[in-house]
């Protein structure tokens, strides 16, 4: 509603109440002052009245003791007489007559004015202005002129998407350049990728460049606790795009009204599924939507319904993955266009340091780097800041008021670097970046790893990162003999592993290349119910007995490393105690003084140019 309808409504229900204020407390006080005339008689008799005032048939009477009274007065003519002989002042005035509409209103003012307020909340309502007439209605926010435009040149690091709706945006400027062939323009556009990977910011692009009406929505907007307005909704939707066709209608979060029917306990009828059942009539039903783009996100597109992802509806399925390191480059290029950066910065170095961030990340990344120069009075943001904004980013501020015991420092400087020389000792694993004793976050110490980008992992590979999630709790039980909670959250990433690789991977000699994965990732209830185990008892049990054997095996690989190089595990973990963070150049340094002439097979980094490269393996939990 418009504030300056709001403050007049507000304005009215005010003069209405001090009316009606004002007319309770006239009519109280005149109640409270009226007597009868023969009361009147009376006081006169007595000489208790001092003053009489005649207004017409009114009487304003003053008694000795100046109390004021109102008396209505019939016609006698003996009156004035009685009057002068008690002695009785007497004074007269002509008759005041108010005009009858003043009555009328005086009378009919507070019903005028309630029935006014009435009628004027509810035209607002039935206009849209409220939402008690207007459940029905979509809530699609129009894209605006005077909003600021997002375009393809802000959009970096993921050029196959973007290229394949830069093609949608042609579809809507020159749309007989592909139809003169008997080609037609696609009804529907989906987004899949992990969140924060620029699926929102790719539609705000073509919003950008398209010059056509943009209608934004999402998904949770349709659903309401009402039965049958998530429907209502998509149609009227659907009617505003066919008004402004061509046009391209965004939603967001499709998941959360496109989910997989029949997912109920009872398979039931929900209203959820009503407005799917519509959103599929809109896209692909008997009426022509000709001009109406549907342009859909979602990093869930294993829960949608299938007949939502057919063609004719989602005729291209767009995949916004990940960017790689060239990509991550060029959006760290594209958030420092407005920052004021030194000339030490190196976005490739960032890039490199960075693996698995998401477009989302980086933007953080650079956000918090210029909160830092900020907070340091910088007139540029340095590559310091960027390396601590990076640490933070990845396992948050360190705890300095932290007050660890010396034994539990110790414990945690043996941990670490158990799984840090696990990981240098052992071939095709991920370099060995920094490893700190310092708390950060949740965690007690890290040990960081700039893993290697693959598109795939090979089983040897895997039993390395097995052994090198035990290095922890091996390295415990050597030095300390005894263990500690710290390794909780190694013991819980190694189990999954394991399990992945005999169930679903195939990499077990006694089971061989078969799935029995148990399908952890469906989340219907109603499947889950009906599901059953799909091999014997006997089965499972070599399952198990498999899973087993992985870790046994690697827990022993992590015992006898450890056990053969135990004096530069000492000394690490002085080194650790000394100096709290100690990088993977230095280890390799420690490592080849006590070893002169070994040879390494596991990927290493320089110090200096890669210095920046940090990766977080597992965050553990403070031991106790």
């Amino acid at each position: 509603m418009n504030p300056f309808y709001k403050n007049m409504a507000l304005w009215l229900v005010i003069i209405l109440m001090m009316v009606m204020l004002y007319n309770l407390f006239n009519q109280q006080r005149l109640a409270e002052s009226n007597i009868s005339y023969t009361e009147f008689l009376t006081m006169v008799e007595n000489e208790a009245v001092a003053e009489v005032v005649i207004e017409g048939q009114e009487l304003y009477i003053t008694d000795i003791n100046r109390n004021h009274f109102k008396v209505y007065a019939p016609a006698d003519a003996d009156l004035i007489k009685i009057l002068r002989e008690k002695g009785v002042s007497i004074s007269a005035k002509p008759p005041t007559e108010s005009p009858w509409y003043m009555s009328v209103l005086i009378s009919w003012f507070p019903m005028i004015v309630l029935i006014g307020v009435w009628i004027f909340f509810m035209r607002q309502m039935q206009s849209g202005g409220g939402k008690a007439l207007s459940f029905g209605k979509s809530r699609a926010r129009l894209l605006s002129d005077q909003q600021e435009k997002v375009t393809f040149k802000d959009v970096a690091g993921i050029d196959e998407a973007k290229e394949e709706l830069g093609e949608i945006v042609e579809f809507l400027k020159e749309p007989k350049k592909f139809t003169r062939l008997g080609g037609r323009i696609p009804k529907g556009v989906l987004l899949m990728g992990p969140p924060g990977s620029g699926k929102t910011l790719l539609a705000r692009a073509i919003a950008g460049e398209a010059d056509v009406p943009f209608f934004s929505i999402s998904g949770s907007d349709f659903v309401e606790m009402f039965v049958g307005v998530g429907a209502s909704r998509v149609r009227d939707l659907f009617v505003q795009g066919k008004k402004h066709a061509p046009c391209i209608i965004f939603i967001d979060e499709l998941d959360a009204v496109g989910r997989h029917r029949g997912a109920g306990i009872g398979g039931g009828h929900d209203e959820r599924e009503q407005t799917l059942n519509q959103l599929l009539v809109e896209m692909d039903g008997f009426e022509s939507n000709e001009g109406v783009i549907l342009l859909s996100a979602t990093n869930r597109p294993d829960v949608l319904d299938p007949a939502l992802l057919r063609p004719g509806r989602f005729d291209r399925q767009v995949v916004v993955p990940l960017p790689d390191i060239l990509g991550r480059e060029k959006i760290l290029k594209v958030h420092m266009r407005k920052t004021p950066v030194a000339e030490d910065v190196n976005p490739h170095v960032l890039a490199k340091g960075t693996p698995g961030f998401s477009g989302a990340d980086l933007e953080n990344l650079v956000n918090e780097a210029a909160l830092l120069g900020a907070k340091r009075n910088k007139e540029k943001v340095d590559m310091l800041d960027f390396e601590e904004a990076k640490d933070k980013v990845y396992m948050g501020l360190e705890r300095k008021s932290k007050v660890m015991r010396e034994e539990d420092k110790k414990t945690t400087a043996y941990h670490e670097g158990g799984h840090a020389l696990v990981a240098r000792f052992l071939p095709n694993t991920d370099a060995v970046n920094k490893i700190t004793i310092i708390p950060r976050g949740m965690a007690a110490g890290m040990t960081w790893f700039l893993p290697e980008e693959r598109d795939f992992k090979y089983n040897d590979q895997l039993e390395n990162e097995l052994a090198i999630a035990f290095g922890g709790r091996v390295a415990e039980e050597l030095v300390f003999e005894r263990t500690s909670t710290g390794a909780s959250n190694d013991i819980k990433r190694a189990t999954e592993l394991a399990q992945k690789m005999v169930r679903s991977w195939g990499m077990s000699e006694v089971l061989g290349p078969v799935s029995y994965e148990q399908h952890e990732e469906q989340i219907f209830l109603g499947r889950e119910i009906s599901q059953h185990r799909d091999y014997s008892e006997d089965t499972a049990q070599k399952i198990d007995r498999e899973i087993n054997r992985l870790i046994e095996k690697s827990y022993k690989r992590a015992e006898k490393l450890l056990g053969e190089n135990i004096d530069i595990l000492h000394k690490l973990a002085e080194l650790l105690l000394e100096k709290e963070t100690v990088t993977g150049a230095e280890l390799d340094g420690l490592i080849y003084s006590m070893r002169p002439g070994i040879k390494l097979l596991s990927n290493r980094i320089d110090d200096g140019k890669e210095a920046s490269d940090e990766r977080e393996s597992s965050p553990e939990q403070p031991p106790t």
